[in-house]
């Protein structure tokens, strides 16, 4: 089963402060061991928010909003998608990761919907089916 595990932002990482050659040495060797265990899928750091943008639908309406979301008191600093067995193997390998942050910091562990997930909504299997020939499109350009 899928998981993305969200490093949630802080006040250093919204202001932009980069990660220090140490922490990036730390994080890269971590990440050497989660590509070796065949965990790790995909993992990216995210800019702060005042590089970003929200669009807010409302019907029929959209409304582009400019960061940075200083209203917003938890905000996405990075993450990993990760192949795991269990959200407990997940929790194991969160434990073993260096502070993402120079300063106390938390890190969110999500489960991902699998296709089958959404069987009651698409009694058919079309819309799956649909949804996994895109995946395979996708993996294809890999």
């Amino acid at each position: 089963m899928k998981f993305m595990i969200l490093v949630k932002a802080t006040k250093d990482s919204e202001a932009g402060v980069l990660p220090s050659e140490e922490m990036l040495a730390a994080m890269g060797k971590y990440n050497e061991e989660l590509v070796k265990a065949g965990v790790m899928v995909a993992g990216e750091g995210l800019h702060p928010s005042s590089k970003g943008a929200r669009v807010r639908f409302s019907g029929k309406d959209r409304t582009v909003i400019d960061g940075p979301f200083a209203e917003t008191k938890e905000l996405v600093a990075g993450f990993w998608m990760w192949q795991v067995r269990s959200k407990e193997e997940a929790i194991e390998w969160v434990k073993r990761m260096p502070n993402p942050m120079l300063e106390e910091s938390e890190v969110e562990i999500r489960q991902v919907f699998d296709t089958e997930d959404f069987a009651p909504s698409d009694p058919t299997g079309e819309l799956r089916a649909a949804e996994e020939r895109l995946r395979a499109q996708v993996e294809g350009k890999k």
